[in-house]
């Protein structure tokens, strides 16, 4: 019946019908004509909503104007013109045919609910929590929080400073230290760059490592500080040497991995004596109760705020925090917030002291990080301040007295518990029962315990322990029942409250944290900070080389679900067989966009990609004996990240010339440098298309040059947004690449992070990837991995579901023409800003740009004292971000449309930038003061527009409107005027600023 109908409705639609009639006169098809009708009418009447088309910007019609406006006929024609012929991929992705969005909900719940929701009580530094609701929808799952770029540009991102700021201050009253950074990436890095930072301030070359600490933390130290040549050891606290006056820095655990918490105050003391910092891992949930490191001599403190509302992942993301005393100021790794004063004198937030060392210092960079955690730290900091120190102290309390509970019932049964003083973690050794029979009856009740070699047992209680929870958890180590263990827990002599340990100190005491408490008030005030940042929701984000793409509300749905989120990163593996299809999938589609082997989803920031590459191409030189081979060729365009990389992988960097003229890689200086270094050559390394923004067509000879003369090719993967679809770099040469997920792969990128930098590898590197000491992701391959980089076997595992949406949403087709659009986008904008601005690189054979371009300004300086900074100051008034200034060219802006901007943003972006080009004319020219003009002023903020007594020699308006589409209904006000960079470098404050109380 089916068939008939749809024969003589493919005979209708020929004719000029398209309504399907079912009562059409039956007549019997072949099964190929059945097929051949069922395509037509599928194509007439689709049921798959098309995602491409929403996540592409520019409409059909759009893409036909902008391709006439450059020259072309076809996104075909134009990628064959853009791309080198040596490199184009000559077929579309494999990749299955696109999902429709509801589709793919459908089948990533089904993946998700593969994941066993076990009850996991292993500790280890994860914890499950509570995400308040109001956290979770209001910043964890709003655009307005979640698209906003790094805050670079200051006085457009008071919000989340502020936040951040709240976050530091959090974290030094909490370990009584006096600054702090806005996060790390991990637990595991953290304490990684701190043992890093005290090599550096002392020069000594050994470390000792308490084995108390976290495997996972050990093994991340013990990679890091190796490929320096540092000697590390590790072992009983009591074994120090303080003799020996080549140990850096000590790294302790408060409370440790057993649970146990230890007086350090007379190995503080000692390390004191010996000029030897003292790091101390801690929790800060532990120090509401806990005495702070600080006061028993430590330098620094680091550990996770993960159990302070940030849902457990399969391991991250998580925000790891640093906090150190005032001396090491200088060396502190990754960003901090500051507080300094705008032009006006009003208080304002800005990244202070080393924002961007990397691209000033390069190989002499004392850390390489370039993604935090800031919306993981901004959820952290909103958790304190929903719950203020008494809310803070009521949950450690409960988790306190919940691990109480549990060890007078298991100590009543006979058990014995090793820990003399603990906060929530137990150490026990079951009597009259096997580990086997604990851990029969644990998983009849779906429980997770942590089980030692040993045979002793770990249990770590946390804020969502119920009194059922603990009463099955007697009943694994077959207790009594719960009502006979204890009468009142907090009495026991076993009490953090009865001992030498209990804090005395106060904390959070400034009126942030004691008057958001309310949920109107705590959701007005969210909402307040994230009106004084913009983000993709307001506007298109022109950074070059970032890659501010849609992050589509489809593909961030999956990150709350419930079955990503309550897992914990050491679970068996039998209860996360969703997390392995999704990984499995995942790597098969980015293996075949970018002709790799291998992929590694280890790395959890482009930056600890970069290093993980590095660190198994020298694993992969050693294994053949090659232990000279340390030279890493550079070019002088590439991203700081890369130098600073290569000198913490135990490389040695040597700087490859870039042509002043065509912005491409000097190949007469890289011939001299490879000729040179021969016999010691490690790598290459190199971004494609180039920082510069264009398609070199000698990357082919140049990769291998390098291999003739026994080096590998790592590609960075900044700018692997112009190449999904068109070319591969796994098929031209390169040996590793870094995949940035939080640029092309749409991953958000969540005001600083959090961010994914899975490296992929061709066949011969696949045993070098890292490893794991808990979970080992290299099971069932030959492993000769060089360690561990991250402290989450898999990274940040619960955003890859983001980037296994996106490639599912668009398929083969969808990810090519994303390409072609992206590349259509930078060229139309090129061409349309070119009789006003000079773009400074082009291909020199096709006058065509990659997927972004350099805007070169520098002449401006001469004619109208104008600099690149007042230009993006002054977009800020025509409501858009900059584009990534100064770099890779001094005084220069480089922009990056993506695909995702349709046409009317391109073109007013482009009318904002003319606009703009016009007022530096009237500079030039006379007609604006060339120092008091809108640019030299900007941005204008709602107070100095509507301000009594405005005195600048230029109109409010054009202050504060200055084209015809900045309308006050959708206007952007920076909530501060010019930051005051200077004073903020004099003035150092990194903790929220003196308040006057004001107690609910």
């Amino acid at each position: 019946m089916h068939r008939a109908i749809l024969s003589k409705s493919c005979r209708s639609v020929v004719s000029g019908q398209t309504l399907l009639d079912p009562w059409l006169k039956i007549q019997v098809l072949s099964n190929k004509q059945f097929q051949r009708c069922l395509a037509t009418v599928e194509e007439i009447f689709p049921n798959k909503p098309d995602f491409a088309s929403r996540h592409i910007g520019p409409r059909k019609t759009d893409v036909v104007t902008m391709l006439n406006s450059i020259g072309f006929k076809s996104l075909d024609e134009l990628s064959e013109k853009a791309v080198p012929t040596a490199i184009k991929f000559q077929r579309i992705l494999n990749i299955e045919d696109p999902l429709n969005e509801h589709e793919l909900i459908e089948r990533i719940r089904a993946i998700a609910n593969k994941n066993e929701v076990w009850r996991s009580y292993i500790g280890m530094g994860y914890h499950n929590c509570l995400v308040p609701h109001p956290i979770l929808r209001n910043i964890f799952e709003n655009p307005g929080w979640t698209t906003q770029y790094t805050p670079y540009q200051p006085e457009i991102s008071q919000g989340r400073l502020e936040s951040l700021l709240n976050f530091q201050t959090l974290v030094t009253e909490l370990t009584g230290l006096e600054i702090a950074n806005a996060s790390l990436l991990d637990e595991g890095t953290a304490a990684a760059e701190a043992m890093s930072l005290c090599h550096r301030h002392n020069k000594r070359k050994k470390i000792f490592i308490s084995r108390k600490l976290h495997p996972q933390t050990v093994a991340v130290v013990r990679t890091r500080l190796e490929a320096f040549g540092i000697e590390v050891l590790v072992g009983s606290v009591k074994e120090i040497d303080f003799g020996d006056h080549e140990i850096s820095g000590i790294l302790l655990q408060y409370p440790d991995t057993y649970g146990d918490v230890q007086n350090f105050e007379q190995v503080s003391a000692d390390c004191k004596k010996n000029g030897t910092l003292v790091v101390v891992a801690t929790d800060l949930l532990a120090l509401t109760l806990l005495r702070p490191p600080a006061e028993f001599g430590a330098d620094i403190a680091i550990g996770s705020a993960q159990r302070l509302g940030v849902p457990l992942g399969y391991g991250g993301p998580h925000a790891a925090f640093f906090a150190c005393r005032q001396k090491l100021t200088r060396l502190i790794p990754g960003r901090m917030i500051g507080v300094t004063r705008d032009m006006d004198g009003q208080d304002a937030y800005r990244l202070a002291l080393q924002t961007r060392e990397q691209h000033i210092r390069r190989d002499k960079a004392t850390s390489n990080i370039c993604t935090a955690q800031a919306l993981l730290a901004n959820m952290a900091a909103m958790y304190a301040i929903y719950h203020g120190p008494e809310g803070l102290k009521g949950i450690s309390n409960r988790i306190h007295n919940c691990a109480l509970t549990l060890n007078a019932g298991l100590r009543k049964a006979g058990h014995d518990q090793l820990n003399k003083m603990f906060f929530d973690t137990l150490h026990v050794v079951p009597h009259g029962m096997s580990t086997t029979e604990v851990k029969a009856r644990a998983e009849a009740k779906k429980i997770n315990l942590r089980y030692f070699e040993d045979g002793s047992i770990g249990v770590s209680m946390d804020e969502t322990v119920k009194t059922s929870d603990i009463a099955d958890l007697l009943w694994v180590f077959n207790c009594p029942d719960i009502e006979t263990t204890v009468a009142d827990p907090i009495a026991t002599s076993m009490s953090v409250h009865k001992s030498q340990f209990k804090r005395t100190s106060p904390f959070l005491t400034h009126p942030i944290f004691n008057k958001h408490h309310s949920e109107a008030r705590m959701v007005r005030y969210m909402k307040q900070l994230e009106n004084k940042d913009i983000s993709l929701v307001h506007s298109m984000i022109p950074l070059g080389s970032c890659t501010m793409k849609l992050n589509s509300t489809t593909e961030m749905i999956p990150c709350s679900f419930r079955h990503f989120n309550e897992i914990h990163p050491f679970v068996p593996i039998e209860q996360a067989k969703g997390y392995k299809q999704m990984f499995e999938e995942l790597e098969k589609d980015l293996c075949e966009i970018t002709g790799y082997d291998k992929i590694s989803f280890q790395p959890n920031s482009g930056a600890q990609g970069e290093y993980a590459g590095l660190r198994a191409i020298r694993s992969y030189h050693e294994s053949r004996g090659e232990h000279n081979r340390t030279i890493c060729l550079i070019p002088m365009s590439a991203h700081g990240t890369n130098p600073a990389s290569a000198q913490m992988a135990g490389m040695r960097v040597e700087a490859i010339r870039v042509n002043s003229a065509t912005g491409t890689i000097d190949i007469a200086h890289l011939k001299e440098k490879v000729e040179q270094h021969s016999a010691n050559l490690s790598c290459l390394m190199i971004t494609y298309p180039s920082t510069n923004g264009i398609f070199e067509d000698n990357v082919v000879e140049v990769c291998k040059l390098i291999h003739e003369h026994g080096g590998q090719v790592y590609l960075d993967g900044a700018n692997m947004n112009a190449q999904v679809g068109l070319c591969r770099p796994g098929d031209f040469g390169s040996d590793v690449s870094h995949l940035n997920l939080h640029k092309t792969f749409c991953i958000p990128h969540g005001g600083g992070g959090p961010g994914m930098g899975p490296i992929g590898v061709k066949g011969h590197l696949i045993p070098f990837l890292p490893t794991h000491p808990v979970v080992d992701p290299l099971a069932g391959i030959e492993n000769q991995s060089f360690g561990v980089v991250s402290a989450g076997p898999y990274g940040s595992s619960s955003i890859l579901p983001i980037s296994w949406a996106y490639i599912k949403l668009m398929g083969g087709r969808g990810l090519r023409r994303a390409t072609q659009v992206a590349i259509l986008n930078a060229n139309y904008m090129s061409k349309r800003l070119e009789d006003h601005y000079k773009t400074l690189y082009t291909d020199p054979n096709t006058g065509l740009v990659a997927h972004e371009f350099i805007m070169d300004v520098r002449d401006f300086k001469k004619t109208a004292n104008i600099e690149a900074v007042d230009i993006a100051k002054r977009l800020m008034d025509y409501g858009f971000h900059a584009p990534t200034m100064s770099w890779p060219v001094a005084g220069t802006l480089m922009v990056e449309p993506t695909e995702s901007e349709d046409k009317e943003e391109l073109d007013r972006f482009c009318e904002a930038m003319i606009s703009i080009r016009g007022e530096i004319q009237d500079i030039e020219e006379g007609r604006l003061d060339i120092r008091v003009n809108p640019l030299k002023m900007a941005p204008h903020t709602q107070k100095q527009s509507i301000s009594s007594d405005w005195n600048r020699p230029y109109p409010r308006e054009l202050g504060a409107f200055p084209a015809p589409f900045v309308k006050p209904e959708t206007k952007v006000w920076p909530t501060v005027g010019r930051i005051d960079d200077l004073y903020g470098d004099k003035h150092l404050v990194c903790t929220c600023p003196p308040m006057v109380p004001d107690y609910e």
